[in-house]
């Protein structure tokens, strides 16, 4: 195997197609959609490439107005919605009940909801990601879910499930995405997906030139 400095990845066909021209780089793999595929796909393309950083890139739901529609965002940490008992109102998370999602007496050690995400540059990070493995469908999907996890600023379908595999992998990652709209808000017309990935773009292309250098 020969090691890379980065492996970059976006959920989609459509997230590629959009940001890879502006990005400037030919090498974007797609990790799929939803947690799920994204942790497997992740995992995979980690052992074949054997990166030293990881980049997820792609778009995301924004909770309220602090973090504007068209924007690019970095993270601090990531945060996982729907793994525990029961739903809705009645939602507990695992960590709540006491299950961590991985235990191991390795260097990796217990994994619960939360996981923290490297900063290997300048800028400061924006909040907590939340994946969900559906996104919001009305503002009251958002208020259940800001109560389990009130630090959360947007939510994603990925980031956990690749933040996962990254960590028992040993692989450093930053997860940058674009705002292509208000969660819980379904009305397409209302999105900006291609301004969002632009300003991804616009965000990642130091970011991947300082690990590269």
């Amino acid at each position: 195997m020969v090691t890379t400095d980065a492996l970059i990845l976006v959920p989609t066909q459509l997230e590629l197609d959009t940001v890879q021209g502006p990005l400037g780089v030919d090498s974007i793999q797609r990790c799929g959609f939803g947690p799920i595929a994204a942790a497997a796909r992740t995992a995979q393309l980690i052992a074949t490439h054997q990166p030293n950083h990881v980049f997820l890139l792609g778009i995301a739901g924004s909770y309220g107005e602090r973090l504007g529609i068209g924007t690019a965002h970095l993270f601090g940490s990531v945060a996982c919605y729907g793994v525990g008992a029961g739903a809705g109102s009645e939602f507990q998370s695992a960590s709540s009940l006491g299950w961590p999602q991985w235990s191991s007496d390795s260097s990796s050690g217990s994994i619960g909801d939360i996981l923290p995400l490297d900063r290997q540059h300048d800028l400061l990070p924006d909040g907590q990601l939340l994946t969900t493995c559906a996104a919001a469908n009305n503002p009251d999907d958002v208020s259940r879910r800001l109560r389990a996890f009130p630090e959360a600023v947007a939510e994603d379908m990925e980031g956990f499930g690749v933040a996962l595999a990254c960590r028992l992998s040993g692989v450093k990652l930053t997860i940058i995405r674009g705002i292509s709209n208000v969660a819980g808000n379904r009305n397409q017309n209302d999105w900006q997906i291609e301004p969002a990935l632009q300003a991804v773009a616009n965000v990642a292309r130091p970011l991947l030139d300082a690990v590269s250098s």
